[in-house]
Formats: C-alpha cells, structure tokens, sequence
C-alpha cells in the first residue's frame, strides 16, 4: 500500500495571477505546480526553498510577508534585499545562517537588588528567569539569574546559540549538560562553569532540586537553533576545537588555584575563560583576603559582578553607597572610580568583564 501523502501550503491573495507567475518563478526562482483553468487563470500552485505557496485570484486575505533565507543573499533575485510581489506579498532576502549583531554598549552604573522583588519569569523548557541587568546596557548584554525549581530531567533538545561570549555558572546545587565534541555527561557543581562557544552544540539533562546558575550572554538578544540532526554525546572529538576562535572551556572549583587579586584585600581563582576566548571575556572568582581594599577604575566595556555569598557596601564615584548582599548584582561603567567597603569574610563575588584583557587602576 503506497505512502500517503500530506502537503501544507500557504494561501496569498492576488488581483490577476498573470502579474504573479513571472515574479515567483523566475525572480523568486519556485517552481510551478499547477494552474487553473486553463483559459482564464485564478489559482496557481508555487513550491521551492522548503515552501508551497497557492494564489488565488479574489481571496480575501492579507498579501503576507514572505522571508527567504539563504547564505548567498547576493546571488538571490538580484541581491535585493526587500521585494515586493505583484500581489502586493513583501518578501524580505535574509541570511540563512544567523549571525551576531553586537550593539554598542550603553554604559551606565546598576546596581540590581534581589530584595527589590525582580519578577522571575518562566522562559525555555520550563526554567525561571530573573533578569539582572534591566537595561541590558542597550542590548549589549544579558545576565540571568536561573532556577529550576523542582529539579529532575530537563525538557531540552539539542541546539546552539548565535552569540558573541555565552557563560554558564553553576551557583547552587548541580546540572547535567552534554557537550558537542566533549565526551560524556559533565556534571556542573556549585563554583563550577562552562563557556559556550558560538555554535556548540548542548543539551541540558538533568538537575538537582533548586539549581541555580548564572548565564551571561552577549549580545542581549541572540538566536537558539535547534539541531535536529545531531545526537549527544558525539564522542570526545578535537580538545583544540575552536568555534568562532573560541574553545570549551570546563572550570572546577574542585582543587582550584587562589591569588592574590588585582584589587588589594581579596583573593580570586581564575576561570581560564579568557585564555579560552583568546581574550573576549575574562572570568573570576574573588574573596575576602589579608589587607585594606582600595577604590580602582577599570577600562573593559563591560564589567559585571554577582554577589554569590556574604555582603558588600559598594561605594561609585558621584552614587549613593548601597548595601549589597548574596543574590545582589551590579555594573560598573568603565571610568568610574569604586570600593568595596564593609565586606563580610564570606564574601563571594563572580566577576565577569568583557574584554577580559582589561586594565584596573589603583587609587592611591
């Protein structure tokens, strides 16, 4: 007994078919399919790029907007970018392949409070988001704060994100993530992290009840792509991988190396991202160490900190002092001069500053 046979097609309206039928068959470069009747044309069947179009003469519907996606835009309908049909369907030539669009970065002092009651909102396979930069610094960058409530299996499909720098921080409990070309199940504990490289592919598996992780992404708004195809785990593949000049980069906590940080008063272990990401972000882990904190300036474009344990009187140049605690976040802008003051001895902070080949300055 033969297959049958299911298509779906999408109805445009037109005022005389003759216009259309030289537009989407030689400009659009579709296929026609069929016509009818034969003396006095009304309805008209298209296929081509993964689509089937019917037009009828006379129906009353809106002209619609048709995108076709390719990766060799100037080669499609001449290397126009916007058409418009002569049944009136806008049709838009895009990029096939997504690509990052990094705005510019719209510097400003923040200082984000869990105590002010930020809504969580329920985004992708179920998770709870909690937005830590508001403004998201005119679209320059997104930081999250993350939970899964109930933990267990996680409803997540194998994809990739078009982004300049994307960070996993695992802040409470644990998760499992598969990684393109990474070998088996990597378990994040709390102190762990995972760089994203543009592209790689991942899937989240499982979680323990009440994970929390922090995810920075860059820019703010960037597309996730599902891969339908791929299957993970892959196997182990090349460790000097690169996607988009980046590596996988795995920090543990575990058995992590603590120094002295740039800033006097504190220790840091470093993450290893900016070696990593060949200087695109850089990644610490800062404490309360031996000495006296002294305000310092810092000249990366973006530079942001999460306040995971303790507490902090954060004191900007020209700003109100405020009282930070755990779940607390801010950015500062670079230029401006700050200290932290009042640190408790759990404090706790991740710091996370793109460039991560930035300069801080000491004030004496």
């Amino acid at each position: 007994m033969a297959e049958t046979q299911i298509l779906a097609e999408i109805v445009l309206p037109t005022r005389e078919l003759r216009d259309d039928i030289p537009f989407f068959t030689k400009t659009l470069g579709m296929r026609l399919e069929n016509i009818s009747p034969a003396d006095n044309p009304a309805v008209a069947s298209f296929s081509g790029h993964g689509l089937r179009l019917r037009i009828e003469k006379g129906a009353d519907l809106a002209p619609g907007l048709l995108r076709i996606l390719t990766d060799r835009p100037d080669d499609f309908a001449g290397g126009a970018r916007v058409l418009t049909a002569p049944n009136g369907t806008r049709v838009e030539v895009v990029p096939l392949t997504p690509r990052v669009e990094q705005p510019a970065t719209e510097h400003q002092f923040i200082a984000r409070r869990l105590r002010d009651g930020a809504p969580w909102i329920i985004g992708r396979a179920g998770m709870h988001y909690r937005d830590l930069i508001p403004s998201r610094l005119g679209g320059a960058v997104i930081a999250s704060h993350i939970r899964i409530p109930d933990g267990g299996p996680v409803p997540d499909m194998v994809h990739y994100h078009t982004v300049g720098f994307q960070l996993i921080f695992c802040y409470r409990g644990w998760v499992d993530v598969l990684y393109e070309d990474q070998g088996e199940m990597i378990r994040l504990h709390a102190g762990d992290c995972v760089n994203q490289p543009p592209g790689i592919r991942h899937r989240v598996c499982e979680a323990s009840p009440n994970i929390e992780v922090i995810e920075i992404g860059v820019p703010a708004e960037h597309m996730t792509t599902i891969d339908h195809a791929m299957t993970l785990p892959n196997g182990k593949g090349d460790p000097t991988r690169e996607w988009d000049g980046q590596r996988f980069v795995h920090h543990v906590k575990e058995g992590a190396t603590w120094t002295p940080f740039r800033i006097p008063g504190f220790i840091a272990r470093d993450t290893g991202m900016s070696a990593g990401t060949k200087g695109v972000a850089g990644i610490q882990v800062v404490r309360r160490g031996e000495g006296t904190p002294v305000p310092a300036r810092h000249d990366a474009d973006i530079h942001f900190t999460f306040v995971m344990d303790g507490g902090l009187r954060l004191e900007a140049e020209g700003e109100e002092s405020r009282t930070l605690e755990a779940g607390d976040a801010f950015v500062i802008p670079p230029g401006l001069t700050v200290a932290y003051r009042d640190c408790t001895d759990d404090l706790e902070l991740l710091e996370v500053a793109l460039r991560g080949d930035f300069t801080t300055t000491l004030q004496a």
